[in-house]
């Protein structure tokens, strides 16, 4: 990275924004279960029926308007 010289200077590893704190904070919040780490949600199968269903339809929609309009 370049040297900024108009930039701030503050000592080795201080975070001006305080973005890396807040970050730690986040991450290290969770269920102590776990490691203080919070668990990913499992995926559900709902979103993805939908979607090869809607797909399915549509399909099944640009087919039958082709066939309309060519019969």
């Amino acid at each position: 990275m370049a040297h900024n010289p108009q930039a701030p200077q503050g000592p080795e590893g201080y975070d001006p924004a305080g973005s890396t704190q807040m970050f730690r904070a986040f991450v290290d919040e969770g269920d102590p279960q776990h490691g203080g780490r919070a668990a990913a949600a499992p995926a559900s199968a709902g979103p993805r029926v939908g979607l090869i269903v809607g797909i399915v339809a549509a399909v099944a929609i640009v087919g039958a308007v082709v066939w309309l309009a060519l019969g």
